[in-house]
């Protein structure tokens, strides 16, 4: 018993100590190394992530900024201009109408009823003073001539006869009562005659050679100014009345602005500024006119008083009748200005884009930057604008698709969030 003891402490050390002796485990030092280097592995794959996110977050993420390639741009229609320096002025803002004065412009009627004969003109023609528009033919202007001639022919008779007499009675051959029969009749036939000679020329009748026996069937309707023919009012063979409207014609070149000033504006006007404003058939032209004249007389409704300014119309595109809105300029200044459009309104900040050109870019890809301004003066459209100090004047701006370029930008910006 004792031996088998001794056998059995025998095997047990020897065991023992050959798996000591035996190289490490495989099972167990793979699961160590596996796992060291698992751990190892993803702390890798997890900082080249990290690095490229990071990387994406700062092409991608920058804020205000908004990359379009030229055929984005071209879509959806931006312009850029580069930032300029206008004269802006304190200015009244004013409406009205092109209106033409009274002597310039006329309402052409017979001063004798015919029948229409012949038209020589049509809407929209132009003519000069004393041009003929029509002719108008009717009996009683032929018997006017006619009693022109008697009484022309009767006038030379009684001439003589009176200046017989008046001879006559300077000798004492004569009575007065026969001088001064005569002398009645010579009177009151060069009344008659001078009359109707008068009357004659108002027609546009020649009386000197219905003197010498001439006699028209139709007497001229003329144009008293040089202008356009606005109206033609009759049709050949109508009967026109005395005084019935026939043409009108008018003299645009000599038209002017009739404003609207309201009360509270009235002190800062003068005679002599300068005026800018509009039409609706030129919105993008700026024309210029002067104050002439201040009205003395206010309308009710509303309460306000006409301004008349003189406008340089040589080209006769300017209409009577146009509406018109204008600034009466009360002073002015220089300073850089932008179109209203460039301008985008975030609460109460604004902001204008630029062309971003201090840094590179892909081919064909145009870089813009969102800047913070303060707005000035707005006039007539453009917005006085102050941009930071350290950035440079010679910027291209966004005038045109500013919006579009805010839109983009908030719709980037919620895709990288998201």
């Amino acid at each position: 018993m004792k031996n088998i003891a001794i056998v059995s402490v025998a095997l047990m050390t020897f065991f023992m100590v050959g798996c000591n002796d035996k190289p490490d485990s495989e099972l167990g030092h793979n699961e160590e190394n596996t796992t060291t280097e698992k751990m190892e592995g993803e702390g890798d794959a997890h900082g080249e992530h990290n690095e490229e996110e990071d990387g994406h977050n700062e092409e991608e993420g920058e804020e205000g900024v908004v990359m379009l390639t030229n055929d984005q741009i071209e879509t959806v229609g931006l312009e850029t201009k580069l930032l300029e320096k206008r004269n802006l002025g304190n200015n009244i803002k004013v409406t009205g109408r092109l209106e033409l004065f009274p002597q310039d412009k006329a309402n052409i009627s017979p001063f004798m009823g015919g029948n229409v004969r012949s038209i020589k003109v049509i809407e929209g023609d132009k003519v000069r003073k004393g041009e003929v528009l029509a002719y108008l033919e009717h009996p009683d202007i032929i018997s006017m001539q006619q009693e022109y001639q008697e009484k022309n022919d009767e006038l030379v008779f009684l001439k003589q006869d009176f200046e017989r007499k008046k001879i006559l009675f300077d000798k004492g051959v004569s009575s007065g009562k026969e001088f001064q029969m005569a002398q009645s009749k010579f009177r009151s036939t060069t009344s008659s005659v001078n009359g109707l000679r008068s009357k004659l020329r108002l027609l546009g009748i020649n009386a000197s050679k219905v003197e010498q026996g001439e006699i028209y069937s139709a007497i001229p309707i003329t144009t008293p100014i040089s202008g356009y023919v606005d109206e033609v009012m009759v049709s050949l063979g109508d009967y026109v009345a005395p005084q019935s409207k026939m043409f009108a014609v008018s003299d645009n070149s000599k038209i002017h602005l009739d404003l609207k000033v309201y009360e509270k504006d009235i002190p800062k006007v003068k005679e002599g500024q300068k005026i800018i404003f509009t039409v609706a058939s030129k919105p993008d032209e700026l024309l210029t006119a002067e104050v002439h004249s201040i009205g003395k007389t206010f309308e009710e409704d509303p309460k306000a008083l006409h301004v008349h300014a003189d406008i340089d119309n040589k080209n006769g595109e300017l209409l009577p009748g146009m509406y018109v809105e204008g600034r009466i300029a009360e002073g002015q200044k220089s300073g850089y200005a932008v179109p209203e459009e460039a301008i985008v309104k975030e609460g109460e900040q604004s902001y204008i884009f630029i062309v971003d050109e201090d840094e590179k870019t892909e081919e064909n890809t145009v870089k813009f930057r969102r800047i913070p301004v303060s707005t000035g003066v707005n006039d007539l459209g453009f917005v006085e604008i102050n941009i930071p100090s350290e950035m440079a004047k010679n910027i291209m701006v966004v005038t045109v698709g500013a919006y579009t370029l805010s839109s983009e930008m908030v719709k980037g910006e919620l895709e990288h969030g998201h």
